[in-house]
């Protein structure tokens, strides 16, 4: 993000399209489209709920814990990388749905016409979430769009990495295990919607985990691509390690068996509509999360998510090598932003290793907004990016959840 901007509340960027949608007290909501035209791909990102500055949030997470903070309980948000956040009003559980309904309809009726797509042009929607408001919002949001009903929806609720954990499942054929639906195999070279929507202030409106309060906010980001198309998949690796101690503890707002081989549930709820459901380690007072402080999610994130980026980085050379093109070079990283300490010091450790390319720090203006963040990483990155490059893209989340990839830019 441009230095003239960072002091700017997403609602006040110059692209942003704003509304009131009329709910409640009436809630604002911010749209902004990015497409690129020598690539062929573009997308939509924003925000809802009202805007708050590091300077104004204190008062909002007293009302929702019911409690004064003391000094010591307020982050310093501006060096975690965090000026601003959107959230909410409470609201019943009615006006919930019907609110992140309409707000996820936007999105994507939006990002279709970004692309210059029609609706009934796209063949899939995926969609990170790590609380949804319905089992059956994928297809709610999808329908309201005008996107036909034989179009497959996938539901991933991978916490974080939930946005990066379906965009592998649409461009890698090896994840799919025997028996399973075969994800990219079934949208290769097909129109796909592909992203992250996270409605955390409601996720977060019960807690009184006085750090997710002060991080997180409401995001939503989507990219319209084409797999093996505008975005070829190079490498990758997807990797789950349980959270045994609770170090970043999420309840589970959607099934989940707690059976057969690893952490990962794949349920077919219907012939158009797969549900990834991701083993959380959920809090013991029945809260939606709990943190076990900042250095909980340093321990949790950086040592694993390190090991995961290098093996796909091997792998990345190793196919290099192997095609002959041995100079090529990672252009750039698409890292979700959980906060720039964490990002800084993988960084750090990925150094050490000889592992260099450029991770930017975009979100100031939005929080951790979970599974959304690496797709509005990328769309805030895409007019900078050219035809045949390679990208890196490192998602993570609670659980936890690791997916790495390295794709290539169109088939330049």
């Amino acid at each position: 993000m441009s230095e003239n901007l960072r002091n700017v509340s997403f609602y006040d960027r110059p692209n942003v399209e704003k509304d009131i949608i009329q709910i409640g007290e009436g809630v604002p909501i911010g749209l902004e489209g990015v497409y690129s035209k020598n690539l062929g791909i573009g997308g939509v990102y924003g925000s809802w709920g009202q805007s708050y500055s590091n300077a104004n949030l204190t008062p909002f997470v007293e009302k929702r814990i019911g409690a004064p903070l003391q000094p010591d309980d307020v982050l310093n948000l501006s060096e975690l990388g965090f000026d601003f956040r959107q959230h909410i009003q409470d609201l019943s559980e009615e006006d919930h749905l019907k609110l992140e309904v309409e707000v996820g309809a936007r999105l994507l009726r939006k990002a279709i016409q970004v692309c210059g797509w029609g609706a009934n042009e796209v063949d899939g929607v995926l969609i990170g979430m790590s609380g949804p408001v319905s089992h059956d919002y994928v297809s709610r949001i999808a329908e309201m769009a005008g996107i036909r009903e034989s179009a497959l929806k996938v539901s991933v609720h991978k916490a974080c990495d939930g946005s990066m954990g379906g965009l592998h499942l649409a461009l890698n054929p090896l994840l799919a295990k025997q028996g399973e639906v075969n994800i990219a195999e079934e949208l290769r070279g097909k129109k796909v919607l592909v992203g992250g929507i996270e409605g955390l202030s409601r996720f977060t409106s019960g807690v009184k985990d006085k750090n997710a309060l002060q991080l997180f906010g409401n995001g939503m980001g989507v990219l319209g691509v084409i797999p093996n198309e505008n975005m070829k998949f190079l490498v990758g690796k997807s990797f789950e390690n349980y959270d045994e101690d609770g170090l970043l503890a999420v309840r589970m707002y959607y099934p989940h068996t707690a059976s057969g081989d690893g952490l990962v549930d794949v349920i077919q709820e219907d012939s158009t509509h797969i549900r990834i459901s991701g083993l959380m380690h959920e809090p013991d007072d029945g809260a939606s999360i709990e943190m076990a402080g900042l250095m909980g999610m340093v321990k949790l994130f950086v040592r694993t998510g390190v090991q995961v980026v290098e093996d796909v980085y091997k792998d990345y050379h190793s196919l290099m090598d192997k095609i002959g093109e041995s100079g090529k070079a990672i252009t750039t990283g698409v890292v979700h932003h959980a906060n720039y300490k964490i990002n800084a010091l993988k960084a750090k450790h990925l150094s050490k290793l000889g592992i260099n390319f450029p991770m930017p720090w975009l979100l100031h203006d939005f929080g951790n907004v979970s599974a959304a963040s690496n797709v509005i990483s990328f769309l805030r990155q895409l007019p900078n990016i050219k035809l045949g490059d390679h990208i890196m893209f490192d998602g993570f989340g609670a659980g936890t959840y690791y997916d790495v990839m390295a794709v290539q830019m169109g088939n330049g």
